[in-house]
């Protein structure tokens, strides 16, 4: 696995307020755009793939509560997990929209909880990027990835061989949404919307992780560097993955 090495800055994130005249659309909860001192890190060039993630499973992380954060662990127990949530007991199919079929090794491994992604990263020896983390990586690049308009297959597919070789980070967008370490809590200087448009984003920001970058569930005109999306962490069935990053001294 390639690592993206960033250096120590202060980095711009969020979307701007309407009526900005250099706004896009957006929600009330990627504003207001606002600094953010994001420490020195690397970030994996790729999402974790099945294959990377079978060896935490063979390597008994369902079974080393060391792994876990506490509450994890105590949903590990009550509802025996032992894998993710498709995955068939035979260790080698998943359960798809197109229903049952061979589990591709290269493609990014999907319907994981916060705890599970949190788990596998300490397993690696790395941890979950922050979402400004994150967003540094993807600002500026192209919209590109596996999206539900491509009407492909409704799930996270393998990359060729030429892609896999590169070193240039993908699936930034599309294919899986990645899990982040950062707290769904407001902005500095949120304001949610007058009214009822109000209601949603305010009152969800308690109890809930970050995702970022759309999945092959997600329309490509929908997504956008700054889009935040937000679950609770012991959710699974959303095509959530993750991404791995790492301090630097």
């Amino acid at each position: 696995m390639h690592w993206l090495r960033r250096d120590e800055a202060i980095i711009e994130i969020g979307a701007r307020r309407w009526p900005d005249a250099s706004a896009e659309f957006a929600y009330d909860n990627e504003t207001p755009r606002h600094r953010v001192l994001v420490a020195a890190h690397a970030i994996a060039q790729r999402p974790v793939s099945n294959a990377d993630y079978a060896g935490f499973v063979a390597d008994g992380g369902y079974r080393s509560p060391t792994l876990w954060l506490s509450d994890g662990w105590d949903m590990v127990a009550r509802e025996d997990w032992r894998r993710p949530l498709y995955w068939h007991e035979d260790g080698a199919r998943e359960f798809t929209l197109a229903g049952w079929r061979e589990r591709e090794p290269h493609a990014p491994v999907c319907h994981l909880s916060h705890y599970e992604a949190d788990a596998y990263a300490r397993w690696a020896g790395a941890r979950l990027p922050t979402e400004a983390e994150w967003e540094a990586s993807s600002a500026g690049r192209p919209i590109d990835g596996n999206f539900a308009d491509d009407d492909a297959a409704l799930h996270p597919v393998a990359h060729s061989a030429a892609e896999v070789a590169a070193v240039a980070p993908r699936d930034l967008f599309g294919n899986v949404w990645e899990w982040t370490s950062s707290a769904y809590a407001p902005y500095p200087g949120f304001r949610p919307l007058a009214g009822t448009l109000g209601e949603y984003n305010g009152k969800f920001m308690s109890g809930q992780l970050v995702l970022r970058g759309g999945s092959c569930a997600t329309p490509r005109g929908h997504m956008r560097a700054s889009y935040r999306n937000f679950f609770p962490p012991h959710a699974r069935w959303q095509f959530s993955g993750l991404r791995l990053a790492r301090d630097l001294d």
